[in-house]
């Protein structure tokens, strides 16, 4: 393989252009509710809905500033850098390998903080965040459209695991279908108390 990326990386272009703009919109408006909260404590986001869906009991814990800052400001950061590379991809850019490599690094902590902060939400905050959900449903295929891209040069046969390598790349789109799936099973089996009240 040569020091650049030679595959047609259309689709993950297009998917990081979407997601993230669209994850950014979402970052954007979780920071400018977070400061209204920081400036009027008694400012009820606009996000929060019900008990369960409340960006308000979300924002004033500990978990939203995991690193000494609000957590919006790591999303507007990272989509901003994902919509910007899927642009480029777009326009025709051509990245190195290394370059790639960075990337992943970069969608996997993010795909982990992600997962994190579901837990948190879950079990120990006991709220939802609907500008967080979304944030936590275009993180996940981006996680996997950059996965799939750096293995496809792993799929080539003769290598090891190159078949299981192929029959992840085939299946990326189930994986991703699976994954929101156990979340939504999980977001329902936690609340699911509420969501019954309700009928």
């Amino acid at each position: 393989m040569s020091d650049r990326a030679t595959t047609n990386h259309r689709g993950l272009a297009v998917l990081l252009t979407a997601g993230g703009v669209i994850g950014l919109v979402a970052a954007t408006a979780l920071l400018v509710e977070k400061i209204a909260l920081l400036k009027n404590p008694d400012y009820i986001p606009t996000c929060s809905i019900n008990p369960v869906l409340s960006c308000g009991s979300v924002m004033t814990t500990p978990q939203a500033e995991a690193f000494g800052i609000p957590n919006p400001i790591l999303g507007v950061a990272g989509f901003a850098v994902c919509a910007t590379i899927g642009a480029a991809l777009l326009a025709g850019a051509d990245f190195y390998r290394w370059f790639w490599l960075g990337l992943q690094a970069g969608v996997t902590f993010a795909v982990v903080f992600v997962h994190w902060l579901i837990f948190q939400s879950l079990y120990r905050i006991g709220a939802l965040c609907p500008y967080c959900m979304v944030v936590w449903a275009v993180t996940i295929p981006i996680f996997v459209g950059v996965t799939v891209t750096n293995l496809q040069p792993l799929a080539q046969r003769g290598r090891p695991y190159s078949r299981v390598i192929a029959v992840v790349i085939e299946y990326r789109s189930l994986i991703v279908t699976a994954w929101f799936a156990l979340i939504i099973i999980a977001i329902t089996v936690r609340f699911w108390d509420y969501w019954t009240s309700l009928v």
